[in-house]
């Protein structure tokens, strides 16, 4: 039986991701429990599951007032502000999703914070805030080299994988990738696309891997123009991976 993925907008610019297969349906990251429960009615859906991946109230503010109405299991990473009654999954752990013929796999990605995680498996990643299309997350609880790291694993992810972030930051976060690499073609490519899609309201994702990594400037850490980028911005003590992003991130956070 056909499984696709749904995205269910939510509060300001999230996305709750719905992964849908014949009646039944996993949600991931609900931030508010409206327009969940409105998909699951409008769809005569069956409720199978729930995956966290990290405790932000815009991706679990949802979760108690979904399950009020339809119990079903979570699961999300190991961190004492996530909602009780969930199990907890860490680096290396499989979930088989009830009712789907799906299985993903557990990949920890601290740096937005210490305990985010992400799913991946059967050609998607839901990322959460690790990734976004363009950009990444900004660093709330972790460090350059913790995030540096994090987007290499990503990275050893196959080129065909789609991903699906909680946020619609795609054009912002091509304007910005346009200061660091303003002669990328590809980087100049995405950004008329991205416009494109966006003046017709429709959303920029999800976008695979691969082209991601030609475009995002904190995929980009080891590429001759970011690091020329960066030692145009501050003066740094190396040109490490982590402290090329250390740079390009905080630009990013003042832009």
């Amino acid at each position: 039986m056909n499984q696709h993925v749904e995205a269910i907008p939510a509060l300001n610019d999230n996305y709750i991701w719905a992964l849908v297969q014949g009646s039944n349906c996993v949600l991931v990251d609900p931030g508010e429990p409206g327009p969940a429960l409105e998909f699951l009615e409008a769809g005569q859906l069956n409720l199978t599951g729930l995956l966290l991946t990290h405790h932000h109230p815009d991706h679990i503010g949802g979760v108690a007032g979904i399950r009020d109405r339809h119990p079903a299991p979570a699961w999300g990473p190991d961190d004492e502000r996530m909602p009780a009654d969930m199990e907890t999954v860490g680096e290396g752990d499989s979930i088989a999703l009830p009712g789907l013929d799906t299985e993903l796999k557990v990949m920890e990605t601290p740096g937005h914070t210490r305990s985010h995680i992400v799913f991946h498996g059967q050609g998607m990643l839901f990322s959460g805030d690790t990734l976004f299309s363009a950009g990444c997350g900004r660093l709330f609880e972790g460090t350059p080299e913790q995030m540096q790291a994090s987007m290499d694993k990503l990275a050893g992810l196959p080129d065909e994988t789609r991903f699906y972030c909680g946020h619609e930051y795609t054009e912002s976060n091509c304007r910005f990738a346009l200061q660091v690499e303003p002669d990328n073609p590809a980087l100049r490519q995405r950004m008329n696309q991205v416009r494109e899609l966006r003046s017709q309201d429709r959303m920029t994702l999800p976008e695979t891997l691969g082209r991601d990594r030609q475009v995002n400037p904190f995929f980009r850490t080891r590429e001759p123009s970011v690091i020329e980028a960066a030692r145009g911005r501050e003066e740094m003590p190396d040109e490490r991976p982590a402290t090329v992003f250390g740079v390009i991130r905080r630009w990013k956070d003042r832009f």
